[in-house]
């Protein structure tokens, strides 16, 4: 079957290594046709006959600009709400107990790694709200960092088809979503939800500007596309941010086996630091 655009082995190779250089992220040779579909979209748009001007462009002082959306049309954003429920179930029994000590600590601090469009850090800012009473009292903020500026945004709007609101459990959709105004089948994040979000683009490879420390990180199905180099060292400076007793919420499919040994395994893809 021809194809609008030419894509050799070598404008593959070349997507491949940027792709590394920039994000982290390692493309397997499998990933040769979703790779080709997303950056179409950027060849049309920029207007551009081939894969080998593109490459070209980016590569070049001119295409600085297009990084940005280079990067942003080749990384995964799977997510949803509450996926993986049971570390939510933890952090609500661990906010829970917190929040019942007589001189607790009532700064904390919670950072979703890899929010992409934002269901996480919605889903850790319900979790919150339930978890502990009183939660205004609390000087408790949340951290959501990205590499995707398109999925950002679209965190920080908070708009969602109801499809997707599903996922969120009826006791919960009840009190933080809002119908939209439009009857368009969406819904809107409740406002105390989002005060307590705080949205920033980062990428996980170059240095971290926030200093911590941090009580729980969600680092999920993030990983699963780095190499072993680049997962310890990610790790690294993930356990710099956080004191020991901290919580850390990894992916399904994910371990630190050989990666860290700055946590202990206490449940399942969760572990606490040392």
């Amino acid at each position: 079957m021809s194809r609008e655009f030419q894509f050799t082995d070598a404008d593959f190779k070349f997507v491949v290594s940027k792709v590394y250089e920039k994000s982290g992220i390692k493309l397997a040779d499998h990933k040769r046709d979703m790779v080709y579909g997303r950056l179409a979209r950027r060849l049309r748009e920029l207007n551009l006959k081939s894969f080998e001007q593109y490459c070209k462009f980016i590569d070049s002082r001119e295409g600085e600009m297009e990084i940005g959306n280079f990067v942003n049309a080749v990384t995964t954003n799977l997510t949803s709400f509450f996926r993986e429920h049971h570390h939510f179930d933890h952090l609500k029994e661990s906010l829970n107990q917190r929040s019942l000590q007589p001189k607790a600590d009532k700064r904390i601090r919670i950072w979703s790694a890899a929010s992409s469009s934002g269901q996480e850090p919605y889903s850790i800012a319900m979790t919150v709200c339930e978890g502990v009473k009183h939660y205004k009292a609390w000087d408790i903020k949340i951290l959501a960092t990205d590499i995707d500026t398109n999925m950002l945004e679209t965190a920080k709007n908070g708009v969602y088809d109801d499809s997707l609101l599903q996922k969120i459990p009826v006791g919960y959709r009840s009190k933080y979503v809002v119908k939209s105004s439009r009857k368009d089948n969406k819904g809107v994040m409740a406002e105390n939800l989002k005060e307590l979000i705080t949205f920033k683009q980062l990428n996980l490879m170059h240095q971290f500007p926030m200093k911590g420390p941090m009580d729980y990180v969600f680092c999920r199905n993030v990983v699963i596309y780095f190499d072993k180099p680049t997962q310890i060292e990610l790790f690294k400076k993930i356990s710099s941010l956080m004191p020991s007793g901290a919580i850390l919420y990894i992916g399904h499919s994910e371990n630190l086996f050989k990666v860290s040994d700055d946590f202990e395994l206490i449940g399942r893809t969760i572990y606490r630091k040392i």
